[in-house]
């Protein structure tokens, strides 16, 4: 068993669903949210909650590309996919949360697969390594969970 890809995988169960020292875990964060209007953005600027949802499941299907080494391609076109245009009909808010959950326990089930010397394989095209890309996922979730309750608290 390698001790450091387990600590990766029991940290972001940890911050998705179990207690993390900061308070709410991410999916409880994410399932109080989709209660309230997650179009609206507060006072009319920067980001909704389902902009940010989205975002978020962006970048977890992006890692999910690049750790599975699929194609280039597919890791630039899911990156294309950030910051999209959130429409009523086409995006809504309990499909995004199905996807995201779902992508981030494909990461944890493939991890779990992995070996330590994979935590220190290069990306492609980048001056960092999975161990980098994994631990920056976890804390880009942790941010715009952040983000998200924030916002819930501002239109409530």
């Amino acid at each position: 068993m390698n001790k450091e890809i387990q600590n990766i995988i029991v940290t972001l169960k940890t911050v998705l669903s179990d207690e993390p020292w900061y308070g709410k875990p991410i999916y409880t964060i994410l399932e109080e949210a989709g209660t309230g209007d997650v179009y609206k953005r507060p006072e009319g600027t920067g980001h909704s909650m389902i902009e940010l949802l989205f975002h978020m499941l962006t970048w977890a299907e992006y890692v999910l590309s690049i750790i599975k080494n699929e194609e280039v391609e597919k890791a630039k076109a899911i990156e294309a996919l950030d910051w999209r245009t959130i429409e009523h009909r086409e995006h809504n808010w309990g499909e995004g949360f199905a996807q995201f959950k779902s992508t981030n326990q494909e990461i944890i089930d493939y991890l779990d697969t992995k070996d330590a010397s994979f935590l220190e394989q290069s990306l492609q095209d980048k001056n960092y390594n999975f161990r980098f890309l994994l631990n920056g996922l976890i804390h880009h979730h942790i941010y715009h969970a952040g983000q998200i309750a924030y916002i819930k608290k501002m239109l409530n």
